[in-house]
């Protein structure tokens, strides 16, 4: 597609929380990073309103290792702290591939749907590391990136032929996305081969359970031309 980024995205440690394991206030990650994680880092290294990333695959480039590691949570409930133990992936490195769709839900913001410019504008934040901070699952888990060809370099699972991990969360449905008034959230059945997993798109999830029903304000804004933001516009430039 001719929107699609790739990048390189590593750090010391990765936490994809199984939301299974959170109900005894503890947690444990997944194997590989779940959709809707790979889709906030991309977030992180640039977002507008006028799109939505869609995450196309994942490469798993080091051996998965997990680390357990003694934590002191907030108690909500009773005051102070209680002790958890956390399970993370430690050294993890994947290459991700994406690429972007017009949010639909949106349409004040038409005069903005600039292919050009989000696609170079998205380029060069992952030149320079993201806009904002980068992490792996959890804000403790600090994360950088970089640009890189997918399928560059060797990977610890080249050759190690097709891997599944069972039923797994693959994110979330927000009414900002979905003009739908209920958070809810989409699992399925991922599976590796040779280290790359191919997400499938929202849409074909059809597994979804409901969280509660949320209601977003409608936003809209009151004009491009009207408050100016278009004076003086640039092919190419990143002025919205």
């Amino acid at each position: 597609m001719r929107n699609t980024v790739e990048f390189k995205v590593w750090g010391r440690y990765a936490l994809f929380t199984d939301p299974v394991t959170k109900i005894g206030g503890e947690k444990c990650t997944y194997q590989i990073p779940t959709y809707q994680a790979l889709k906030g880092i991309l977030e992180s290294i640039y977002w507008k309103p006028t799109i939505t990333w869609v995450i196309d695959k994942v490469r798993v480039m080091k051996a998965i290792k997990t680390q357990s590691q003694g934590v002191k949570p907030v108690n909500y409930t009773k005051g102070g702290n209680a002790l958890s133990i956390y399970t993370y992936l430690a050294d993890v490195e994947y290459q991700v591939r994406s690429h972007f769709i017009w949010n639909e839900q949106r349409p004040d913001l038409a005069a903005d749907r600039n292919e050009n410019k989000h696609y170079f504008v998205a380029k060069r934040m992952i030149e320079r590391g993201g806009r904002r901070d980068v992490f792996l699952g959890t804000r403790e888990c600090q994360a950088y990136v970089e640009p890189v060809k997918f399928g560059s370099g060797e990977g610890a699972y080249d050759n190690l032929g097709e891997l599944s991990f069972g039923l797994m969360v693959h994110g979330f449905d927000y009414p900002s996305e979905t003009g739908v008034d209920e958070l809810s959230v989409r699992f399925w059945y991922p599976k590796m081969v040779n280290g790359v997993v191919d997400f499938i798109k929202p849409e074909e999830c059809t597994i979804r359970k409901k969280v509660k029903k949320l209601k977003t304000e409608p936003l809209e804004t009151s004009g491009l031309l009207e408050k100016g933001l278009l004076d003086g516009y640039v092919e190419g430039t990143d002025l919205l």
